[in-house]
């Protein structure tokens, strides 16, 4: 493969020169065409390694409420990631400074304070793999707003990828049953919007003020601590019980499912579609739900297997069209 590669740059290097063009122009287009087809595939893993880590994390979401209150505990667990990413830059000597500050701060409150708040308070009375599932319809909602926003229509076996997700969503959320705790489904489903939001906002931010993803996580997620903080003051909630539980899942939160998870979220967003981005993220409520059913006993019933499943074949597919994009 390497050996057909070095065989087509130099195959495109002389029809440059024909062309008249400058061979170093020729090898620096070339330098950048491998840099990004490289940043397109660690985006691609940087999902899969978010997609396990928030997908465990439900279960830890739902497990700590028996020891702190839903708003306590998502600016406590934010805040502490905010400061770790924030510690993280000033020990690798990174920049700090960022532009687009008002865009910035309205990252922060969708993608960290609203959406943390708000599945943190539907887990209080839904179960972790049916909140994460209710979350992730954010894909419907991004994938029309990039549309609008930025053009990105969709093509080919994105159709059929997003068919299939929506049949597996709807098979594992049985719109025709009634639901006792609709209240919590509701949450769920207006923090998935939140995220959309934030998904559509952080790519405007790339589009005008291009930016590193670790100092744009950081400066977003302190802003969104800091709102959370302020709910958390003017909320009552129960005093915190400081068992040994509460403490790991705290620190669970704060370095992988907040700080680094939310980095790997907006690394991907740089280097990927907001379209297939929010497609391939389909990947967490699956392990939520799996996750959940193994730790808590939220055993899915036949017609929530099913839907599991569709969601799989459906990442197979956005999988493979994204693949097949860049060959």
């Amino acid at each position: 493969m390497k050996a057909e590669e070095h065989i087509s740059a130099a195959s495109k290097q002389d029809a440059g020169a024909r062309a008249g063009i400058p061979a170093q122009n020729l090898a620096d287009a070339a330098r950048q065409g491998a840099a990004a087809r490289r940043n397109e595939r660690l985006a691609l893993i940087a999902l899969a390694g978010m997609a396990l880590g928030w997908g465990y994390n439900w279960v830890i979401m739902k497990s700590v409420l028996s020891y702190v209150g839903p708003f306590d505990f998502s600016a406590l667990r934010t805040l502490f990631g905010a400061v770790l990413l924030l510690a993280v830059l000033a020990v690798l000597r990174k920049p700090m400074r960022i532009r687009a500050w008002p865009r910035v701060a309205l990252l922060g409150v969708l993608q960290t304070g609203a959406f943390s708040a708000l599945i943190q308070v539907a887990l209080l009375h839904g179960g972790a793999g049916k909140t994460s599932i209710l979350v992730y319809t954010m894909p419907f909602w991004v994938i029309p707003m990039a549309w609008v926003a930025f053009g990105e229509r969709i093509r080919g076996l994105q159709w059929l990828a997003l068919a299939l997700a929506a049949a597996g969503l709807v098979l594992i959320l049985e719109p025709w049953t009634l639901h006792a705790d609709f209240l919590s489904e509701l949450l769920a489903v207006i923090a998935g919007l939140c995220w959309a939001l934030a998904t559509i906002v952080a790519k405007w931010i790339k589009r005008d003020h291009p930016m590193d993803a670790l100092p744009l996580t950081a400066w977003q997620m302190l802003f969104g601590a800091l709102a959370l903080c302020l709910v958390a003051w003017f909320v009552p909630e129960r005093p915190i019980d400081p068992a040994p539980y509460f403490y790991g899942a705290l620190f669970y939160n704060a370095v992988i499912a907040t700080a680094l998870a939310w980095y790997l979220w907006l690394f991907a967003l740089q280097h990927l579609s907001a379209g297939v981005a929010g497609m391939s993220a389909l990947g967490v409520p699956v392990v939520g739900v799996l996750a959940g059913w193994l730790q808590l006993g939220e055993q899915p019933g036949g017609m929530e297997l099913a839907g599991m499943v569709l969601i799989a074949v459906a990442l197979v597919v956005i999988s493979l069209r994204s693949m097949g994009k860049r060959s």
